[in-house]
């Protein structure tokens, strides 16, 4: 990002970063830490806040770590896919993926060994077995299911990670701001949260699980572009899978917005929700808040 555009932001910026994190949110010191697994390989196409320079942690991962060590949970940050069946992975209490394309690929933009399709297996276990799941803006543009882009597909047809996701990655425009609508002020760091406007990649959607409880809603009003010529769409919800609690957000493709304290908030309340410290009643509301949500882009 260029330094006109980072000054462009700064304002926008600093507006959504007055408020605190809520002090409920830092883990009370006699309780164990959670230990989360952030998880980054890329296939086709990394994003420039989780590349890794000369060794060094990327953004998002000392963004993330950080958090972590405000807040009462070790985070551990890897791009190896052989973790998924390593004697390491059942001590993870949750998961957060910032991931890109078809991660068994041997296939990598920074050279790091694939996971298998055992180790898919096995995180796809865990999250249905209670393990907490947060993904991240491209862990949507992960593992994609078979068939044209441009439809959604049949619920049996929906690759295994998606249906675990809810949602699934189509195309995204131009870089632009574009309006979150906040439709649940339940969740942890909405409570408060009014609709916002942020400059961001914003991804277009689709294949959404019909149970999800929706978050914020991609208001796509005056965007540019032919993939957002489409009804209003989720773009960050969160869903029951199993006995696993799952959150996703389309957001989190800019450095700054990486540092924008709406995000870190979200992203906060998403991984403690995720490791079960707080109750929320996840009420399906798809058809409510976004009633055409499925409705996608016509070619002409």
């Amino acid at each position: 990002m260029n330094r006109r555009d980072l000054l462009k932001q700064g304002a926008a910026a600093l507006t959504l970063s007055l408020a605190p994190f809520p002090l409920a949110w830092t883990a009370q010191a006699a309780d164990p830490k959670k230990r989360i697994l952030f998880y980054t390989r890329s296939e086709g196409f990394q994003h420039s806040v989780i590349a890794r320079k000369n060794g060094k942690p990327s953004l998002a991962d000392t963004i993330l770590t950080d958090l972590g060590k405000k807040h009462g949970f070790e985070v551990v940050c890897e791009k190896d896919g052989r973790i998924f069946l390593s004697e390491e992975f059942p001590k993870f209490d949750g998961f957060v993926f910032q991931t890109q394309g078809n991660l068994l690929s041997e296939k990598c933009q920074d050279g790091s060994p694939p996971m298998t399709a055992d180790g898919k297996k096995r995180l796809l276990t865990a999250v249905k077995n209670g393990k907490g799941f947060v993904g991240c803006h491209c862990a949507s543009d992960t593992f994609h299911s078979p068939g044209s882009r441009e439809q959604n597909q049949k619920p049996e047809q929906i690759d295994p990670y998606i249906q675990m996701l809810g949602g699934e990655f189509i195309r995204h425009g131009a870089q632009q701001k574009a309006w979150m609508r906040v439709v649940d002020h339940g969740f942890p760091a909405t409570r408060d949260l009014k609709d916002f406007e942020l400059h961001e990649e914003w991804y277009a959607l689709k294949n959404f699980a019909p149970d999800l409880h929706v978050i914020l809603v991609q208001d796509t009003m005056g965007m540019k572009g032919f993939d957002y010529e489409r009804p209003s769409f989720p773009a960050t919800w969160a869903r029951q899978h199993g006995k696993g609690r799952v959150f996703y957000t389309s957001m989190g493709h800019r450095e700054d917005v990486w540092q924008n304290r709406t995000f870190q908030d979200l992203l906060l309340g998403a991984v403690n929700w995720s490791l079960g410290q707080y109750e929320v009643k996840l009420t399906p509301n798809l058809e409510k808040v976004t009633p055409k949500a499925n409705v996608l882009p016509m070619k002409k």
